[in-house]
């Protein structure tokens, strides 16, 4: 070991001077450099009106990155505005209850100032989400009437109808929606009858006619002579007395008799509608054949 520590004048001043070199690198690392920097920072000059200009860029791109984030709104009729849209648009529970409200009276806001009185929202907040409304065209764009001429909408009376056993196809045809085909139907249907319809009721066996077309066909004309029928009585008619009646088949007119047995007697035609099967929504014509004793 004391060959390790052992140096010779020469090596000893070598490393005196290798200390005192690190010292000294020290000393300058530690207090000549830290000065050094200190005046490089105050010798830097700043531009106060480039960095506004940079700081008011930098601002700016940030308003636009943030609208963009913002959900975007497309035009949209008011009417229908549900509670996610609503909420989403900044109106609260009690204005878009309000709204909903006012359309289950089957009622539309037809303008910016009617969906306000309607949800009673505030100024502000109807100037910012009403540019987006988009009413129909028919609303905002209505078209200039025209002379119209105006009728007489009293319905007639029985008496100012024409029969419908004695019409012709010509005469049906008057009436809108019953052109040369449905009226020949409808003479050609009747004439199946001996002594034509019993009620008006029976137009809804002619095949193609609406309910809304029978309507208004029933308003110019109505059974004035009805066809004479003998009704049979529904407590005592046999299957093969029913099967004669439109509508209703064999098996209808077994289980009518069979829950009849089960019921000792109909108390009302009314009970019919129970039978399995029976056709209920013929059950007006099918009770022009029938009696109850």
């Amino acid at each position: 070991m004391k060959s390790h520590f052992t140096f010779s004048k020469e090596q000893r001043n070598g490393i005196f001077l290798l200390i005192l070199l690190i010292i000294i690198l020290q000393g300058v690392y530690f207090f000549v450099v830290p000065l050094t920097a200190g005046n490089d920072v105050k010798e830097l000059s700043v531009n106060r009106e480039e960095l506004k200009k940079f700081q008011k860029e930098i601002d700016s791109l940030k308003q636009v990155e943030l609208e963009a984030r913002q959900p975007k709104i497309y035009p949209f009729n008011p009417n229908y505005i549900t509670d996610y849209k609503g909420a989403s648009l900044g109106m609260s529970n009690e204005e878009i209850d309000r709204l909903h409200a006012f359309r289950k009276q089957d009622k539309w806001v037809n303008s910016t100032e009617e969906f306000q009185q309607v949800t009673k929202i505030s100024d502000s907040l109807l100037n910012a989400i009403s540019p987006y409304f988009k009413f129909p065209d028919w609303v905002t764009n209505p078209k200039p009437k025209a002379n119209v001429m105006v009728y007489n909408n009293t319905p007639k009376t029985f008496a100012q109808k024409q029969d419908l056993n004695t019409a012709t196809a010509k005469q049906l045809q008057k009436v809108n929606g019953v052109g040369a085909y449905y009226s020949e139907r409808i003479v050609k249907f009747r004439n199946t009858f001996s002594g034509g319809f019993i009620a008006d009721v029976q137009l809804q066996d002619v095949y193609g006619l609406t309910p809304e077309v029978i309507e208004k066909i029933t308003e110019q004309f109505t059974v004035k002579t009805p066809r004479t029928v003998k009704k049979i009585n529904i407590n005592e008619a046999a299957i093969e007395d029913l099967v004669t009646i439109q509508h209703i088949d064999y098996d209808l007119a077994h289980d009518m008799v069979e829950q009849r047995q089960l019921r000792d007697g109909y108390k009302s035609l009314d009970e019919l509608k129970k039978v399995n099967g029976f056709p209920v929504n013929k059950f007006e014509i099918i009770k022009l054949y029938l009696s109850i004793e």
